[in-house]
Protein backbone atom coordinates (compact mmCIF):
# COMPACT_ATOMS: atom_id res chain seq x y z
CA UNK A 1 0.00 0.00 0.00
CA UNK A 2 1.25 3.48 -0.86
CA UNK A 3 1.36 5.98 2.01
CA UNK A 4 -1.24 8.63 1.10
CA UNK A 5 0.50 11.47 2.94
CA UNK A 6 3.77 10.77 1.16
CA UNK A 7 2.16 10.50 -2.25
CA UNK A 8 0.07 13.62 -1.77
CA UNK A 9 3.09 15.64 -0.77
CA UNK A 10 5.28 14.48 -3.66
CA UNK A 11 2.86 13.87 -6.53
CA UNK A 12 2.98 16.48 -9.32
CA UNK A 13 -0.81 16.28 -9.54
CA UNK A 14 -1.32 17.17 -5.87
CA UNK A 15 -2.16 20.78 -5.06
CA UNK A 16 -0.61 22.88 -2.30
CA UNK A 17 -3.07 23.72 0.49
CA UNK A 18 -3.53 27.36 -0.49
CA UNK A 19 -4.80 26.47 -3.98
CA UNK A 20 -6.69 23.23 -3.33
CA UNK A 21 -10.31 22.98 -4.45
CA UNK A 22 -10.68 20.02 -2.05
CA UNK A 23 -8.40 19.52 0.95
CA UNK A 24 -9.08 16.41 3.05
CA UNK A 25 -6.84 15.53 6.02
CA UNK A 26 -6.92 12.37 8.17
CA UNK A 27 -10.60 11.81 7.45
CA UNK A 28 -12.32 9.05 9.44
CA UNK A 29 -15.92 7.87 9.40
CA UNK A 30 -17.10 5.20 11.83
CA UNK A 31 -20.42 3.37 11.66
CA UNK A 32 -20.49 1.63 15.06
CA UNK A 33 -17.39 -0.57 14.80
CA UNK A 34 -16.97 -0.31 11.01
CA UNK A 35 -14.41 2.14 9.62
CA UNK A 36 -16.03 3.16 6.34
CA UNK A 37 -13.28 5.77 5.84
CA UNK A 38 -10.01 5.28 7.69
CA UNK A 39 -7.50 8.15 7.77
CA UNK A 40 -7.90 9.49 4.22
CA UNK A 41 -5.77 12.49 3.17
CA UNK A 42 -5.65 14.14 -0.26
CA UNK A 43 -5.70 17.54 -1.96
CA UNK A 44 -7.20 18.28 -5.37
CA UNK A 45 -6.18 21.31 -7.42
CA UNK A 46 -8.64 23.57 -9.27
CA UNK A 47 -9.40 22.81 -12.89
CA UNK A 48 -8.50 19.11 -12.59
CA UNK A 49 -10.41 15.87 -13.02
CA UNK A 50 -9.63 13.25 -10.37
CA UNK A 51 -10.90 9.68 -10.42
CA UNK A 52 -11.87 8.09 -7.11
CA UNK A 53 -11.69 4.32 -7.57
CA UNK A 54 -12.36 1.27 -5.45
CA UNK A 55 -14.63 -1.71 -5.12
CA UNK A 56 -17.97 -1.73 -3.38
CA UNK A 57 -17.46 -0.77 0.26
CA UNK A 58 -14.12 0.96 -0.40
CA UNK A 59 -15.40 4.24 1.05
CA UNK A 60 -15.79 6.31 -2.14
CA UNK A 61 -19.42 7.34 -1.71
CA UNK A 62 -18.98 8.04 2.01
CA UNK A 63 -15.97 10.26 1.22
CA UNK A 64 -17.96 12.22 -1.37
CA UNK A 65 -20.89 12.55 1.03
CA UNK A 66 -18.58 14.03 3.69
CA UNK A 67 -17.08 16.46 1.18
CA UNK A 68 -20.62 17.59 0.36
CA UNK A 69 -21.47 18.01 4.04
CA UNK A 70 -24.19 15.36 3.91
CA UNK A 71 -22.38 13.02 6.31
CA UNK A 72 -20.48 14.23 9.35
CA UNK A 73 -16.95 12.83 9.71
CA UNK A 74 -16.01 11.09 12.94
CA UNK A 75 -12.69 12.94 12.84
CA UNK A 76 -10.44 14.75 10.40
CA UNK A 77 -10.69 17.96 8.42
CA UNK A 78 -12.35 18.94 5.13
CA UNK A 79 -11.94 22.20 3.23
CA UNK A 80 -13.84 22.86 0.02
CA UNK A 81 -13.04 25.90 -2.12
CA UNK A 82 -11.13 27.33 0.83
CA UNK A 83 -13.93 26.86 3.39
CA UNK A 84 -14.25 24.27 6.20
CA UNK A 85 -17.01 21.72 5.73
CA UNK A 86 -19.65 21.28 6.96
CA UNK A 87 -19.23 24.40 9.16
CA UNK A 88 -19.19 26.82 6.21
CA UNK A 89 -21.49 24.89 3.90
CA UNK A 90 -23.58 28.01 3.24
CA UNK A 91 -20.50 29.61 1.64
CA UNK A 92 -19.77 26.61 -0.55
CA UNK A 93 -22.89 24.71 -1.61
CA UNK A 94 -23.95 27.28 -4.19
CA UNK A 95 -20.58 26.86 -5.92
CA UNK A 96 -20.70 23.07 -6.20
CA UNK A 97 -23.08 20.37 -7.40
CA UNK A 98 -23.52 16.60 -7.51
CA UNK A 99 -24.74 14.03 -10.02
CA UNK A 100 -25.52 10.34 -9.67
CA UNK A 101 -27.80 8.05 -11.70
CA UNK A 102 -28.84 6.43 -8.42
CA UNK A 103 -30.55 9.60 -7.15
CA UNK A 104 -33.84 10.17 -8.96
CA UNK A 105 -35.57 13.51 -9.33
CA UNK A 106 -39.35 13.70 -8.74
CA UNK A 107 -40.90 11.38 -11.30
CA UNK A 108 -44.20 13.21 -11.83
CA UNK A 109 -42.61 16.57 -12.55
CA UNK A 110 -41.51 17.40 -16.05
CA UNK A 111 -37.88 17.96 -16.91
CA UNK A 112 -38.51 21.69 -17.12
CA UNK A 113 -40.24 21.75 -13.73
CA UNK A 114 -37.42 19.81 -12.10
CA UNK A 115 -34.75 22.10 -13.51
CA UNK A 116 -36.77 25.14 -12.47
CA UNK A 117 -37.01 23.93 -8.87
CA UNK A 118 -33.30 23.15 -8.64
CA UNK A 119 -32.42 26.42 -10.34
CA UNK A 120 -34.43 28.32 -7.74
CA UNK A 121 -32.75 26.39 -4.94
CA UNK A 122 -29.43 27.62 -6.30
CA UNK A 123 -30.79 31.15 -6.90
CA UNK A 124 -29.76 30.96 -10.56
CA UNK A 125 -30.17 34.30 -12.32
CA UNK A 126 -32.01 34.38 -15.66
CA UNK A 127 -33.20 30.86 -14.93
CA UNK A 128 -35.42 30.47 -18.00
CA UNK A 129 -32.52 31.35 -20.29
CA UNK A 130 -30.20 29.01 -18.38
CA UNK A 131 -32.63 26.08 -18.82
CA UNK A 132 -32.93 26.86 -22.53
CA UNK A 133 -29.16 26.89 -22.84
CA UNK A 134 -28.81 23.55 -21.05
CA UNK A 135 -31.62 22.05 -23.13
CA UNK A 136 -29.76 23.02 -26.28
CA UNK A 137 -26.34 21.91 -25.00
CA UNK A 138 -27.57 18.55 -23.68
CA UNK A 139 -30.20 17.85 -26.35
CA UNK A 140 -33.19 17.95 -23.98
CA UNK A 141 -35.69 19.88 -26.08
CA UNK A 142 -37.59 16.84 -27.37
CA UNK A 143 -38.57 15.83 -23.82
CA UNK A 144 -38.26 19.04 -21.83
CA UNK A 145 -41.99 18.96 -20.99
CA UNK A 146 -42.19 15.20 -20.42
CA UNK A 147 -42.49 13.73 -16.91
CA UNK A 148 -39.17 12.54 -15.54
CA UNK A 149 -40.64 9.11 -14.80
CA UNK A 150 -41.33 8.54 -18.51
CA UNK A 151 -37.76 9.07 -19.67
CA UNK A 152 -35.29 6.43 -20.80
CA UNK A 153 -32.13 5.77 -18.76
CA UNK A 154 -30.04 7.80 -21.19
CA UNK A 155 -32.48 10.71 -21.12
CA UNK A 156 -32.55 10.67 -17.30
CA UNK A 157 -28.76 10.80 -17.25
CA UNK A 158 -28.72 13.88 -19.48
CA UNK A 159 -31.33 15.54 -17.26
CA UNK A 160 -29.30 14.67 -14.14
CA UNK A 161 -26.27 16.25 -15.78
CA UNK A 162 -28.31 19.36 -16.60
CA UNK A 163 -29.36 19.55 -12.95
CA UNK A 164 -25.74 19.23 -11.86
CA UNK A 165 -24.69 22.06 -14.20
CA UNK A 166 -27.66 24.37 -13.54
CA UNK A 167 -25.61 26.68 -11.29
CA UNK A 168 -22.41 26.44 -13.38
CA UNK A 169 -20.54 24.88 -10.45
CA UNK A 170 -16.85 25.41 -9.78
CA UNK A 171 -16.74 21.94 -8.20
CA UNK A 172 -18.62 18.97 -9.61
CA UNK A 173 -18.89 15.68 -7.69
CA UNK A 174 -19.93 12.68 -9.78
CA UNK A 175 -20.86 9.18 -8.60
CA UNK A 176 -20.91 6.69 -11.50
CA UNK A 177 -22.17 9.30 -14.00
CA UNK A 178 -22.36 6.86 -16.94
CA UNK A 179 -23.61 3.73 -15.16
CA UNK A 180 -26.05 1.63 -17.25
CA UNK A 181 -25.64 3.83 -20.33
CA UNK A 182 -25.06 2.55 -23.84
CA UNK A 183 -21.56 3.27 -25.21
CA UNK A 184 -22.68 6.14 -27.44
CA UNK A 185 -24.51 8.01 -24.66
CA UNK A 186 -21.70 7.35 -22.20
CA UNK A 187 -19.15 8.72 -24.66
CA UNK A 188 -21.33 11.79 -25.19
CA UNK A 189 -21.55 12.43 -21.43
CA UNK A 190 -17.77 12.07 -21.01
CA UNK A 191 -17.10 14.51 -23.82
CA UNK A 192 -19.48 17.06 -22.32
CA UNK A 193 -17.81 16.76 -18.93
CA UNK A 194 -14.37 17.25 -20.49
CA UNK A 195 -15.61 20.33 -22.36
CA UNK A 196 -17.22 21.76 -19.23
CA UNK A 197 -14.00 21.37 -17.25
CA UNK A 198 -12.03 23.08 -20.02
CA UNK A 199 -14.39 26.01 -20.62
CA UNK A 200 -15.14 26.75 -16.94
CA UNK A 201 -11.85 25.66 -15.31
CA UNK A 202 -14.05 23.48 -13.10
CA UNK A 203 -12.80 20.84 -10.68
CA UNK A 204 -14.33 17.38 -11.04
CA UNK A 205 -14.14 14.47 -8.59
CA UNK A 206 -15.36 11.34 -10.33
CA UNK A 207 -16.19 8.05 -8.59
CA UNK A 208 -16.44 5.32 -11.20
CA UNK A 209 -16.10 1.61 -11.89
CA UNK A 210 -15.49 2.31 -15.58
CA UNK A 211 -11.72 2.16 -15.91
CA UNK A 212 -11.63 3.26 -19.56
CA UNK A 213 -13.68 6.31 -18.58
CA UNK A 214 -11.19 7.18 -15.85
CA UNK A 215 -8.21 6.69 -18.18
CA UNK A 216 -9.80 9.02 -20.71
CA UNK A 217 -10.98 11.78 -18.39
CA UNK A 218 -8.77 11.92 -15.34
CA UNK A 219 -5.48 13.70 -14.66
CA UNK A 220 -5.11 11.80 -11.41
CA UNK A 221 -6.43 8.63 -9.81
CA UNK A 222 -6.99 7.91 -6.12
CA UNK A 223 -7.56 4.21 -5.42
CA UNK A 224 -9.35 3.28 -2.20
CA UNK A 225 -9.65 -0.09 -0.49
CA UNK A 226 -11.35 -0.82 2.84
CA UNK A 227 -11.60 2.88 3.64
CA UNK A 228 -7.95 3.70 2.98
CA UNK A 229 -6.01 5.15 0.06
CA UNK A 230 -4.12 2.36 -1.68
CA UNK A 231 -2.50 4.49 -4.41
CA UNK A 232 -2.60 8.10 -5.67
CA UNK A 233 -0.97 9.32 -8.89
CA UNK A 234 -1.54 9.95 -12.58
CA UNK A 235 -3.10 7.02 -14.50
CA UNK A 236 0.13 6.46 -16.45
CA UNK A 237 2.29 6.41 -13.31
CA UNK A 238 -0.04 4.00 -11.52
CA UNK A 239 -0.15 1.63 -14.49
CA UNK A 240 3.66 1.77 -14.73
CA UNK A 241 4.03 1.09 -11.00
CA UNK A 242 1.91 -2.07 -11.30
CA UNK A 243 3.46 -2.93 -14.69
CA UNK A 244 0.00 -3.04 -16.25
CA UNK A 245 -1.37 -1.75 -19.56
CA UNK A 246 -4.79 -0.68 -18.27
CA UNK A 247 -6.36 0.66 -15.10
CA UNK A 248 -8.75 -2.28 -15.13
CA UNK A 249 -5.78 -4.60 -14.63
CA UNK A 250 -4.53 -2.36 -11.80
CA UNK A 251 -8.00 -2.39 -10.22
CA UNK A 252 -8.00 -6.20 -10.23
CA UNK A 253 -4.51 -6.28 -8.73
CA UNK A 254 -5.56 -3.98 -5.89
CA UNK A 255 -8.76 -5.93 -5.28
CA UNK A 256 -6.77 -9.19 -5.11
CA UNK A 257 -4.06 -7.81 -2.87
CA UNK A 258 -1.14 -7.45 -5.30
CA UNK A 259 1.32 -4.76 -4.19
CA UNK A 260 2.70 -2.25 -6.69
CA UNK A 261 6.36 -2.59 -7.63
CA UNK A 262 8.56 -0.49 -5.36
CA UNK A 263 5.83 -0.05 -2.74
CA UNK A 264 6.87 -0.37 0.92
Amino acid sequence: MVNSDAVTASSPTAAPPETAAIDVAHLVKLYKTTRAVDGVTFRIGPGSITGLLGGNGAGKTTTIAMIMGLVLPTSGRIQVLGHPMPEASAEVLGRMNFESPYVDMPMRLTVRQNLTIFGRLYAVENLRERIEQLAADLDLNDFLDRANGKLSAGQKTRVALAKALINQPELLLLDEPTASLDPDTADWVRQHLANYRKTHNATILLASHNMLEVERLCDRVIIMKRGRIEDDDSPDQIMARYNRATLEEVFLDVARGRVAEGAP
